[in-house]
């Protein structure tokens, strides 16, 4: 116990504690600012972003990963807020989780596999794009203050791990939200705070059950958004845990994420707090700054509420010019710059779904759009692709009178045609051979490609014989094939 209890949380403990401190001041902001894109007081997401990070601390299936309230969750609660108000989002949070441990336990983590490394690239473009676009409005209509403020704070973090002795012990982000902090509380700088975004909550989360009726009635009101927010929030805490495995080298278990998820819902939304899910730029603020271990999460969560609770004087006064050059450097760590480069090496198909999931995500500022559209254009350029992979060779025999057809590739839904095409149905022939065996029939439009064949040439009159079928192939063709069922013909004729 001892030595799992070390390899899983005490294996780092100074580079998760420092990561952590870092993350929690980072958290503040967002946090509060996605409560103000759903409508609801700033305490909510506050309260579930410490209840989501401590609980998948425990529970998530990525150590390392940071999670907490995101504003593509808080996107897809304001129409329930503004409508129904905070109670009927507490509900729909709360079972948004209940949705989401059920994924977990039906295994649709593994789903990731089927999203391709150039969907993935396009992800963390976009994502980058967007956090870079989020910090704009706090560099615009400002004094230089803020902007001689945010250059220095971006020269500390990339100039800071480079001082000798320390500059590997903190992470020059802490460095830099401290340092900054502590030059505009001495000179009275005019210019924005975390203070200035919201008041923060001066109390700990108490247990708090959804004052909504118990009725088929609300069920139908939060089901939609529950469902919503549960998609969402698992789309991107899985690809955010793809990407934190490439960054630290180390695998994740995406079903026990899911699990992990849909727990931490459930308690945020029983302490006040709304739906969230994994952060991108959180967790790469945490890798970055030497977090490894689920102590790192824990750390952040813990932290976070101490700071906004029992330190907020101090906290509210930490300058929104710092947070930018962190989430700057965030931005600019996150974007894949090679994907720039690979544009002239890597095959056009490649290049359009790794664009089109960028365009989608950047133009709807939904994650799960962009993610989904690159994963369905991946999808048609494959079938293209595989497709075209098939081959039909035909050999005479017999004098004229007898033929073999020899198929190579796979026979489905997108290469159906181009076997039908292959054989000639003119030809007069008493005896037509159709080898399978280096074929594969994929679906049911492929086994009813070979039935259109085979009767076809059965009603010319051709003695018509199948083989080489493999066991899979042989199994869809005996359950949906009709070519060798009474009246196959005229099933054929009369359609």
């Amino acid at each position: 116990m001892l030595k799992s209890l070390r390899d899983t949380w005490l294996f780092n403990v100074r580079g998760d504690v420092l990561a952590g401190l870092v993350v929690a001041l980072a958290l503040i902001p967002e946090a509060i600012a996605f409560s103000i894109i759903a409508g609801v007081d700033p305490k909510v997401g506050l309260y579930a972003s410490f209840c989501i990070a401590v609980v998948t601390a425990f529970a998530g299936g990525r150590p390392g990963m940071i999670s907490a309230a995101t504003g593509a969750m808080a996107l897809l609660m304001i129409t329930l807020v503004k409508e129904h108000g905070l109670q009927y989002l507490l509900a729909a949070s709360l079972l948004c989780g209940l949705l989401q441990i059920g994924a977990g336990y039906l295994k649709l983590g593994s789903l990731m596999r089927f999203v391709s490394r150039s969907v993935v690239t396009g992800f963390v473009n976009a994502l980058a794009i967007l956090i870079f676009m989020a910090q704009l409005p706090e560099l615009t209509n400002v004094t230089w203050h803020v902007y001689a403020m945010t250059a220095t704070g971006l020269a500390i973090i990339y100039l800071f791990p480079y001082v000798p002795k320390v500059g590997k012990l903190i992470p020059s982000p802490l460095v830099c939200i401290l340092s900054m902090t502590a030059v505009s509380m001495a000179f009275g700088l005019e210019i924005r705070t975390v203070g200035d975004m919201g008041a923060l909550p001066d109390t700990l989360p108490v247990f708090l059950w959804p004052e909504v009726p118990l009725s088929f009635e609300t069920l139908a009101i939060i089901f939609p958004y529950a469902a919503a927010l549960a998609v969402v929030g698992l789309l991107e805490s899985m690809m955010t845990a793809t990407i934190v495995d490439e960054l630290t080298d180390t695998p994740s278990d995406k079903n026990r994420e899911c699990k992990g998820q849909g727990l931490g819902n459930i308690v945020a939304s029983l302490f006040g707090g709304m739906a969230g899910c994994a952060m991108i730029g959180q967790s790469v603020i945490n890798v970055k700054s030497g977090g490894r271990s689920r102590l790192s999460t824990l750390i952040a969560g813990v932290v976070l509420l101490l700071m906004v609770v029992f330190l907020s004087d101090w906290v509210s006064q930490i300058p929104m010019a710092a947070l930018v050059a962190v989430m700057i450097m965030v931005s600019i760590g996150t974007f894949s710059w090679t994907s720039i480069r690979d544009l002239k090496r890597y095959p056009l198909s490649t290049n359009i779904v790794m664009l089109a999931t960028v365009a989608v995500v950047v133009y709807t500022h939904n994650l799960a759009y962009g993610v989904l559209a690159g994963v369905l254009l991946a999808a048609l350029f494959f079938a293209n692709k595989v497709g075209h992979f098939l081959r039909i060779d035909s050999i005479s025999q017999d004098d004229g009178h007898a033929r073999t057809y020899r198929v190579v590739g796979q026979v489905f839904f997108s290469s159906s045609s181009k076997f039908v095409d292959a054989f000639d149905f003119k030809e007069a022939l008493n005896r037509v051979t159709i080898d399978l065996s280096h074929a594969h029939l994929r679906d049911i439009t492929a086994v009813a490609a070979l039935d259109k064949v085979v009767l076809k040439l059965r009603r010319e009159g051709s003695e018509v014989t199948v083989l080489g079928l493999n066991e899979a192939s042989a199994t869809i063709v005996d359950r949906f094939a009709v070519h060798d069922k009474p009246d196959a013909i005229d099933t054929l004729m009369e359609h």
